[in-house]
């Protein structure tokens, strides 16, 4: 197989780097500015990651495109990191954004559209209640603050490598002798992780079940195929193996969809037939206006509630001022109904097969030792030649340099793909010529890669 020279990888990668400069020198300008008022010159710490001196400032975004402060138009790929699925601004959103904008944006009081919600995100993944939250983080949190309070246990089982947002007991891994540690970059952790958190890996039954046969295990947190470390699908059979062991050991068992959505309307629960006791989402589901929401059985809740007083509901550490607001709302009910629909869905993931597939034939061309997995609209390729089975041995396949040179390239290329490893999501928006422009551009990179 083709292996990669350095000297001729720093060699292109130095002159993607003029490029970019000479490409986007009203970014450049604005980034010196911004430098002044935030810290690192980016709202988010972690949008310094972008590849190039500086991240591409935005100037408007439509469908599956957007355009930046340069005039530059690229195809986006990344759609923020999926809060964009729907590709940008929907019109049934924007629509139902606008009118409801009309008549308030929060009064701390439900509206129709709460039951509106409810009752379509009952018939996508089963469940049948539902509370509303603003990000998925904090369905994340809030679940499993319930699931203390139900089981009367401390623990909380999650994959090593996974990635629920920024909830504290989510950032921890195994160290190399299998203990609970904290995970490298995880920044001012309150406690120990080992304190809080077991982490297993993925894909691994026996492992399960050891950590849950301490008995102190209130939940097990996890996505149906792991998405942020990279693309790690479940072996045939474990989803509904560990949803048994949860029940075996009186654990609470949490599915997070917030990326997996992207296989379908019901997202793997519904693929896959699973019965999780709770169901936590965000981000696609009001076409990137931040939401979330998290999906319970009906035993959970009456749980919930011989465990909760009226008096103090108010005071438990769940739910926020601005959950469940108005806007919001309307935004989830025109996105789910009229956006992110069935029909969307079936054009979507064709799509997303059709660039994996364009990214196959590259691989495949140029005897890369690189591997393309799938996961419907989601598409992604890391480095190494076979799908990996665990979050370690996706973290194991990354290389920074290299996804450094790819993402700029392509940016560059006029292609956005999302900036923590090499994945593109298809929107309802997104076309064959979109994808197929990807294809060509991704094959002249790896020409270029090779060629020394």
């Amino acid at each position: 197989m083709a292996t990669i020279n350095r000297t001729h990888l720093k060699k292109l990668a130095a002159h993607e780097e003029a490029r970019f400069l000479q490409l986007h020198p009203k970014s450049g300008a604005l980034f010196e500015q911004a430098k002044a008022v935030m810290p690192g010159g980016v709202p988010m710490s972690w949008m310094a990651k972008w590849p190039g001196a500086y991240p591409v400032f935005v100037e408007s975004a439509q469908g599956a495109h957007f355009t930046d402060v340069d005039g530059l138009e690229y195809v986006d790929f990344c759609l923020g990191d999926t809060g964009s699925m729907t590709g940008h601004s929907p019109a049934p959103t924007v629509t139902a954004i606008i009118e409801q904008m009309k008549h308030g944006f929060t009064a701390m009081l439900p509206t129709a559209d709460a039951v509106n919600v409810g009752q379509e995100l009952t018939r996508r993944f089963g469940l049948p209640l539902w509370q509303f939250t603003v990000t998925a983080t904090d369905a994340n949190r809030h679940s499993i603050r319930y699931c203390r309070l139900i089981t009367g246990k401390s623990k909380v089982i999650v994959i090593d490598k996974c990635y629920h947002g920024s909830v504290d007991e989510t950032f921890a891994t195994l160290d190399s002798a299998g203990n609970t540690v904290k995970r490298e970059g995880n920044l001012g952790a309150p406690v120990d992780l080992d304190q809080t958190t077991r982490v297993v890996e993925f894909n691994n039954l026996a492992a399960m079940e050891a950590a849950l046969a301490h008995g102190d295990v209130a939940a097990i947190l996890m996505e149906p195929a792991m998405t942020n470390i990279g693309i790690v699908l479940p072996d045939d059979g474990y989803l509904k193996a560990v949803g048994e062991l949860a029940k075996k050991y009186g654990a609470i068992w949490i599915i997070d969809e917030t990326h997996t959505i992207s296989v379908g309307a019901g997202g793997m629960t519904a693929l896959y037939g699973l019965k999780p006791d709770i169901l936590t989402i965000g981000k696609a589901i009001a076409g990137g206006l931040p939401t979330g929401t998290f999906g319970m059985t009906h035993d959970v809740a009456t749980r919930i509630k011989d465990k909760t007083s009226r008096e103090i509901i108010d005071t438990g550490g769940i739910g926020s001022t601005l959950a469940g607001n108005s806007l919001s709302l309307a935004a989830m009910r025109a996105t789910l109904t009229q956006v992110l629909t069935d029909e969307a869905f079936a054009k979507m993931v064709p799509l997303g097969n059709r660039w994996c597939d364009g990214v196959d034939a590259a691989i495949k061309e140029f005897d890369l030792p690189w591997h393309c997995s799938r996961l419907g609209a989601r598409g992604e390729y890391l480095f190494q030649s076979t799908a990996p089975q665990t979050g370690k041995e996706a973290a194991d396949a990354g290389d920074f340099e290299l996804e450094q040179y790819i993402h700029l390239r392509m940016l560059n290329d006029g292609f956005l793909i999302t900036p923590f490893h090499n994945m593109a999501l298809v929107s309802p928006e997104t076309t064959e010529a979109d994808v197929d422009a990807h294809t060509a551009a991704f094959r002249a990179m790896c020409a270029d890669l090779v060629a020394n």
